[in-house]
Parts: structure tokens; sequence; C-alpha cells
């Protein structure tokens, strides 16, 4: 992975950053389906952040199904670079609604009712 831009100060919590950074990294193909990632402790070092900021960040990812956890085996990438890239583009959507005022939910039924 290459040296992530994590912003302390921003609006985006920094487990969400560091998701949104392993999803970029997923994404652009850096961490393919089945491979391994670091340890949430390299991670964190890398990052900058707390061990325990990585750990709810993979969970989020676990919980989207971009990664899988395996005692004994580590947190391994089973989403697709594709999968990916429109959960990077929904993160942002979500980022900017949130920006604008507007909750999860909102957002959910107004994309809904686009359909």
């Amino acid at each position: 992975m290459r040296t992530p831009a994590v912003n302390k100060n921003g609006a985006v919590p920094l487990y969400g950053q560091v998701a949104a950074e392993i999803r970029r990294a997923i994404a652009d193909g850096e961490a393919a389906p089945g491979e391994r990632l670091p340890p949430a402790i390299d991670l964190a070092d890398v990052l900058g952040v707390n061990k325990n900021t990585v750990i709810r960040a993979l969970h989020i990812l676990r919980d989207e199904g971009l990664l899988d956890f395996t005692r004994g085996r580590g947190v391994r990438v089973v989403g697709t670079p594709q999968q990916s890239a429109v959960l990077v583009r929904i993160s942002e959507l979500l980022d900017f609604a949130r920006q604008q005022g507007y909750r999860s939910d909102e957002v959910i039924a107004i994309i809904q009712a686009q359909r």
C-alpha cells in the first residue's frame, strides 16, 4: 500500500479514513482477492494511528464483504476491485451527504426513489 493521507483533524473519523484507504488499495489492485493484509499493528504504524482504529476499519470492511477474518490465517481480501470501486464511490457520496446534513437512511430513500 502507498503511504496514505490520514487527516487526524478531518471531518471523517479516523477509522473511516483507514477503511477508505484499504478500499482504495483493493480497488487499485494493490491488495488482490486472496491476498493477506499485514497485521493490524503494522498497518497502524504505517498509517500513524492506533491499532484499535485499524481493527475497527477492518471490521467495517468485513461487514461490507471485502475482507474475511480467519483464525490462524489473518485478514484476507475476498472482495473484487470492481466491488471496492463502487464502495469507494458510495462512501464518498455518504460523506458528501453527511456534510450537507443528510442521514444515511435519507440518502438510501433518495437512491431508491431514483429507480
